[in-house]
Order: structure tokens, then sequence, then C-alpha cells
């Protein structure tokens, strides 16, 4: 492991890394597409918009594993780099368990205040029985959801990326396999969907277990090396939740947007729906580079090698940059063509096509914000970190879509996230500035388990 994050060439080591992590969310963003593809045959506007109102406590679940796995990374990485393994043993311990409580105890929460949480969500009397059907199952389930970020991440930090993979499309691709078997065959609609994406996280975990159980020699499953400092404790914690906010802040960004289109109709709300899912095929893509990309930053960083954290962070932004100008092009001619493929009715197509070209267009700025989101995490650079996760798509966003809304009605609402978008790309370049890494010292911090 070593070899790879010390000594291979960046683009070798960067791409071993990130292109497991990217084909994770390539296969993810397909299992998002197909889920909305069946959803959307049933041409119910009422149910779509049901599903699309729920499906950020998807969003909210992974969120929760972020702190985990997101934060447990982050830590690891930067013990290994010091040559500090038992600790980042341990620390694999902590976050593998700590998902697992934290996930039992949102269950029982959320299943508790159901109903003013779906309230919360947007839900009205038209889609009220298909988005609460969504919302029971799923939250059932969010034990094994929450899990499965935790090993997920962690595994990269000893270069198991592949294996992380494997898991995540064997969960995946099973949920593709199952959705419309549910849906149609079974009959079961809304329910169903959630159904299929429970049963295949549970198979996705098993197979993550047995990953760390079998291919790490750094990592435990083992409940006895879980004793971590406090000190350790909240490093993971100051990483984690800002690292965790972001995800929470794109449901917030969800609902809020809801919220400001059902005014314009059950039609709007479903084909906003449709468009986010669309435009995710950026986002997603940049993201596995991003994050496959976190454990080599966070080594490097660890390791005090400041010429090769510079190169590897010049070669991030380069990747996520240029990927995002030729995916944003392709976007623009494509997105017609794209809302074809879920809804019928030539006036939805047109509303969702302009949806997703608004979406797009500033996908670039969003990609220049997370490459110093996941390096200030890598870093464990809390307060940078966790001020970017809270603005694009939740304190500025919040702002902007409150007076574009007020000046251009349905126009505002759906210019608003690119606006931000733009808006928190400057903030991060400031940030950078003051913030950015100074290798003073080669000294390695020293920890105890106690």
């Amino acid at each position: 492991m070593d070899k790879l994050f010390e000594h291979t060439s960046i683009p070798k080591a960067y791409f071993t890394l990130a292109m497991p992590v990217v084909l994770s969310m390539v296969v993810t963003l397909v299992y998002n597409m197909v889920d909305t593809f069946f959803v959307s045959q049933t041409q119910n506007p009422n149910l779509v918009a049901g599903v699309s109102q729920s499906a950020p406590i998807f969003t909210f679940l992974i969120a929760l594993g972020d702190i985990f796995g997101l934060g447990g990374s982050s830590v690891i990485s930067r013990l290994f780099g010091e040559k500090q393994d038992q600790l980042g043993r341990n620390v694999s311990g902590y976050a593998f368990y700590g998902s697992i409580l934290c996930g039992i105890i949102v269950t029982i929460i959320m299943l508790v205040f159901k109903t003013p949480i779906l309230h919360l969500l947007g839900a009205t009397s038209a889609t009220w029985q298909y988005a609460n059907e969504y919302y029971t199952v799923l939250v059932s389930g969010a034990t094994f959801i929450v899990f499965g970020l935790a090993p997920t991440n962690i595994l990269r930090t000893e270069g198991l990326a592949l294996e992380s993979m494997k898991a995540s499309m064997i969960g995946t691709i099973l949920n593709i396999i199952l959705n419309p078997i549910f849906i149609f065959p079974l009959g079961l609609g809304a329910a169903g969907s959630a159904t299929a994406t429970v049963i295949s996280q549970i198979i996705s975990d098993g197979f993550l277990i047995y990953y760390t159980h079998t291919k790490s020699t750094r990592l435990t499953t083992s409940i006895k090396e879980t004793k971590i400092s406090r000190h350790l404790q909240w490093e993971l914690f100051a990483i984690g939740i800002p690292a965790s906010v972001t995800n929470i802040m794109s449901t917030f960004a969800i609902a809020l947007t809801n919220h400001y289109l059902i005014p314009y109709g059950a039609d709007s709300v479903a084909t906003m729906g449709i468009a986010l899912k669309i435009s995710t095929i950026i986002n997603m893509v940049f993201v596995g580079f991003a994050f496959g990309a976190q454990p080599l930053i966070g080594y490097t960083y660890g390791a005090k090698d400041a010429k090769r954290f510079n190169q590897i962070m010049k070669f991030d932004l380069q990747v996520v940059c240029g990927f995002s100008i030729i995916m944003t092009v392709l976007m623009f001619i494509l997105a017609p063509t794209l809302m074809k493929g879920f809804l019928h009715d030539p006036r939805v197509i047109s509303e969702g096509a302009g949806m997703i070209r608004w979406l797009v267009l500033s996908s670039t700025f969003a990609g220049i914000m997370l490459v110093f989101t996941t390096m200030f995490q890598s870093m464990g650079k809390a307060f940078p970190a966790f001020l970017l996760s809270v603005s694009r798509q939740g304190l500025i966003f919040f702002i902007v879509i409150v007076i574009t809304s007020q000046l251009f009605g349905y126009t505002g609402v759906i210019v608003a996230q690119p606006i931000a978008d733009v808006l928190t790309a400057g903030l991060g370049i400031l940030l950078f500035l003051i913030y950015r890494p100074r290798f003073k010292s080669k000294t390695r911090r020293e920890r105890n388990v106690d």
C-alpha cells in the first residue's frame, strides 16, 4: 500500500484509487436513472412526485453514513501516512460499529416522527400515499444504508478501492433487477422501489464486511478494537459531520426546491425530480474522482510531502474541471432526448430539458468547490470544510432561491442552484488562499489510545 501512496506516479495512483469509485458512481447513476424510469412508467405524476418528495430521505441517510465513512477515512489515511497503523485500525473499528448504532437510533426517531417529516418534505393530499409508502420502507432499513457508507469509504484508505467498488456494484445491479419486479409484477409501487433498495443494500453490506475481514491487513471488523481517544473521536466527527452536511444540504435543497415548485403543480415537482436525477450524471462522476482521491491526499498530507501534495491537488482540479466542461456541453445537447426516456408529454419534456440545462450550467464551479472541500476534509480542516458544505445547497442556496423566486417566479426557482454554485466556488477559492497547507514541520503528532 505504501508504494501506491508514496512512490507511484500521481496519475497512476490517482486513477487506481479514483476509477473504482467513479465506476461505482456510474453504476449507482444507472440505478438512479432506471429507478426513476420504472417509477415514471406508471405515468402517474402523483406517484412520481411522492417518490421525489421522499427521496431526500435516502440522501439524508447517506449523509449520516458519511460521518463515519468520510470522517473515519480522513483520520485513518492521515494516520497511515504517519505510520501509526494500530491507531488507524482502532479508528476503523470505531467507525464500523458507530455507524450501526447511529442507524438504529435514526430508524427509531424517523418512524416516530414520520408524519411531521413528510409534511416538511412537502407531501400533499395527492402525493401522501406514495410518499408515505416509500418513506416507511426506506426508513425501516435505515441501519443498513447508514452502515454501508463506513466500510465503503474506509476500505479505500488501504488501497482496496476495487473491493469497495465490487460490493457497491453488486448491490446496485441487484437493485436494478429487483426494482421493476417489486413495482410491477408484485404491484407494490412506491413501496416496491424502496424495498428493492433496502434488500440490495443488505446484500452489499454483507460483501463489504467480507472484504474488510478477509482482504484488509490494517482495518478491522472486531468490536474489541474500537477504543480511541477523545481527540481522535473529535477529529472523526469534526471532519465527518461537515462531510455529511453536504448530503444533508442536498436533501434540504431538494425539499426547498419542491416547496417553491408546488404552486406550479405536481407536474413541475415530478419533472424537477427527473431533471435532478439526470443532472447528477456530471455530479456523481466528479464526486467519484474527488472522493476517490481523498485517501491519497490525506496520506500525502500526513506524510508532510509538500511537493507531491501540491501536484496531486493540481491534477485533481484538472481532471474534475476537464470532465465537467465536456459533460456540460453533452448534456446541453442531449437534454430533450434524455427527458423523452422518462415522460411522453411534449410540454413536460420541454420544461424538463430547460431544467437540466440550467442545472448543469454551473457544474464546473460545483466541481471546483468539491475538490477544495475534499482537500480540507483530507487535511482535517473542519471549519472551511464545514463552511463549504453548508453553503452550496444550504445557506447560499437558501438566500438565492428566496430572492430569485420573488424576482423571477418559476424561472427564479430553476436558476437558483447554478447561481449558488458560482458563489460557492468563489468562496472555496477564498478559503483555499486562507487555509492552503503550509508544511512547516515533519514531526508526527503523538496520539494515545487512552
